[in-house]
Formats: structure tokens, sequence, C-alpha cells
């Protein structure tokens, strides 16, 4: 079955993650991606944390699957030539250059409307105009200017970046509805249009329940916060919260069986309201049902701290896995912190395609994440990156019908 973005041709001049991320994923969903690199060196990602001698690191190669490498010198004026033709016969050119790049290269939005006036011009900055537009952006500088890094980590301790790389695969997937969705619109105009995701906005946009929360203080506690519970006043700004639950029920890290060992024996568990008797139940604590104490949301409030050491004591009898085996029958909120490794290694995720193994002729079999969105018309098949230039001739034949002298002269002009 056709996919669906078959036929549809897309010139990826993004390098690093956040661009890449959105091309790969237009590339799952069936797009011809053409990645233009530099002749001889290429994405810089492709020699950055190597593990394998001579062989492009999993940095590239886990985000750049699915695609093809075209070599290309923009500033040859053949390169310029072959560039000019590409824009006529693509759909999408996506690029995360710094500002202005493109139009210093000769190919401003106006004249890419010229030679093409349907094309998407699809691009991701670190910050949207403003006082910032003109600085470079990376992914940690990108959770700090979003807001993401104040409201992360503990009370009394610095702001925290998080392991998730929401400023740059963020952004490269917001850029991709931006893309699909011009491309929906131009179905309907006939034209294509700019495209722009800034880092800071997306970051912000996966931050909206911190930005709730600042509004929220105008008029009064976070009551849902511990240190409403410990009597710790709010500040002007919305609090570094540490692992409390952001959504309204009280929610913690708690140690289980073997965290002296483990650093990843834990558990998440949420005392949601609705299923407080069974969680009394569950801790050996029935009494706590009837208590006029524990009686209400509000009354246990105050009291967060040791109702989560009571359940505590109990998880720490029980594995994470069994912590889970236990409360999610009765409808318990919990989840088990897993590492890198068990993630890596659970079957189930192998099953959906969600981790998948990738076999590379430069560095062997490799471990990476598929595509994490599930059609039920359209299997997502991962193959691996190109290496350096490897589908130049294929491109400059199949896509802009150069024949084989043409080839022939374009490389020795050394635009490619």
């Amino acid at each position: 079955m056709s996919k669906a973005l078959d036929g549809l041709r897309i010139l990826d001049f993004t390098h690093v993650q956040s661009g890449p991320t959105c091309t790969q994923l237009l590339a799952w969903m069936g797009a011809d991606v053409i990645k233009v690199e530099r002749p001889g060196v290429g994405d810089a990602t492709r020699q950055q944390l190597m593990d394998v001698e001579a062989a492009d690191s999993l940095y590239f190669t886990m985000l750049n699957h699915n695609k093809r490498s075209l070599t290309l010198n923009s500033k040859n004026e053949t390169g310029k030539e072959v560039l000019e033709r590409l824009i006529k016969k693509c759909d999408v050119l996506v690029e995360n250059f710094a500002p202005g790049a493109l139009d210093r290269m000769g190919f401003s939005w106006e004249r890419i409307q010229e030679l093409n006036p349907r094309m998407i011009l699809a691009s991701i900055k670190g910050f949207g105009p403003g006082p910032y537009e003109d600085c470079k952006v990376y992914e940690n500088v990108a959770q700090c200017a979003g807001g993401s890094a104040s409201t992360t980590g503990f009370r009394d301790g610095v702001p925290m970046v998080t392991g998730a790389q929401i400023g740059d695969s963020g952004t490269g997937l917001h850029l991709a509805l931006g893309i699909t969705t011009a491309l929906l619109q131009r179905e309907k105009t006939g034209r294509g249009q700019k495209v722009t995701a800034s880092m800071q906005d997306a970051v912000l946009n996966l931050c909206r329940v911190k930005l709730r929360d600042q509004q929220r203080l105008d008029h009064g506690p976070l009551k849902e916060y511990s240190q409403f519970g410990e009597g710790v006043e709010f500040g002007e700004a919305t609090p570094r919260a540490g692992n409390d639950s952001g959504g309204g029920q009280p929610g913690r890290i708690l140690k289980c069986k073997g965290w002296e060992t483990d650093p990843n024996a834990y558990t998440y568990f949420i005392t949601q309201a609705a299923v407080w008797k069974n969680i009394c139940d569950v801790i050996g604590k029935p009494e706590w049902k009837e208590h006029p104490d524990y009686a209400t949301p509000a009354l246990r409030l105050s009291q967060l701290n040791g109702i989560f050491d009571e359940i505590e004591s109990w998880t720490m009898t029980k594995t994470k896995y069994e912590v889970m085996d236990i409360c999610n029958p009765l409808n318990i909120p919990v989840g088990p912190i897993l590492s890198m490794k068990e993630i890596s290694e659970e079957p189930s995720l192998r099953d959906t395609g969600t981790i998948v193994d990738v076999e590379h002729p430069e560095r062997g079999n490799y471990l990476t994440v598929g595509c994490p969105i599930k059609l039920s018309d359209t299997d997502v098949e991962v193959t691996r990156s190109p290496l350096l230039g490897e589908h130049t001739d294929e491109i400059l034949a199949e896509v802009l019908d150069y024949n084989a002298d043409e080839i022939a002269t374009i490389k020795e002009s050394g635009a490619v």
C-alpha cells in the first residue's frame, strides 16, 4: 500500500538534530527526502560522538533514516544551477541554517517563489522575531529560554534541563506538522508558503502547564505542589516542583526494592483521589479510609509528606514491576522508572516497531528508535541512513534528468 506522503519530494538542507528529526519523520511517512550535504564534509554529526572508527556516528545514523544523500557545493556556479533545478522539482525545502544564510546563498524567499511558486519553505530558528532572533541556539539553551529549566529540578537546587530533547527534536516534530498543514493548504490554494518553528516557541508549547501555573499564582498558592503542604511561601514565578505531578493529582517518585544498588529501582506513584481507599488498603492503612484527617484531597494536602513516606515504606518491599502488577488492577496510577537498557531490551517495543535493529555497511548492526506514530493502513520500514553522497548520481539522473555526460561535467566543476 502506498504511504501518505508518496510522491512528495523534500529538499533537506538541515543538519544536527532539530531539522533532521523533522525530515526523518516525513521520510518515514513516504516522502522522498534528498539530504543536501557539503562535498567531503557532510552533516557535522557524521563525525560527532563517534564510537566506531571510520563509520558514521550513531548521532547521525539515528536522525537520517530513509533519506538519500546528495553532495552539493552551493557556492559553486554549477552547483547553484543544480540547486535551482532541485527547487523547481521539489515540494518542500527544509532548513535550519543561521538567520539569513539562504539569502546570502542567493536563494531568498522571493527567489524561491520565482523558481517554484508551489514551494513550501520550512525553517527552524532558535528564536522568533524579537531581540534574540539572531542568536545561536542549542538544545539546552532552548530549554532555558523556553521556560522548561526554570521549572525543572528541586526547589532548593539550581534549574535543571531534561534529558528529553524537547528543544531540538521537539521543534522538529512541530515543524513536520506545519509542513503537512501547508501541503494540505496548497491543495486548496495552489501556492506554497513559509513555515517557521522556533525552538523557544516549541519548548514553551511543551511547557504550557507551567504557564498555566504562572497565571494560577495570581489567585493564590499552588496547592498540589509539595511546598504548599510544607508551608513554604510561593514567590512571583512558577517554582521548581521536584517530581510533583503536573496534573493536579499529588505524585512522587518513590524507592522500590533494590534501590540501594539499582539507580532505577523507583516507581512513580500518584495518589489519585478516586482510588484513595484502594491506596489505603494496598499500603496497609485501612484506618485512613475513614479517618477525618484524610477524608478529602484538601485535608490530605498538608500531610502529603507523611502519606508518601508510608507509601514508600510499602513500595520499598516490592520491585517496581510488582508495584505495577498490584496497583494497576486497582486503577492506582503508577509507572516504573525504566532505564535506557531496559527499554532497549523490551520485546513489546520491538514488536510495535518503536525500537528497531538496522544494518549499516560501515558500522554493522545498530539499535534505533522507529516511527512513534502508528497508522493502521501504513507500515513504516526503517531503512539505514545514507552514506555521504551515496545517491548523488542517482538524484542527478532520476530527479533532474541529467545524462551521463552532463553528470561527468558537473563533477568536474566541483559542484558535487
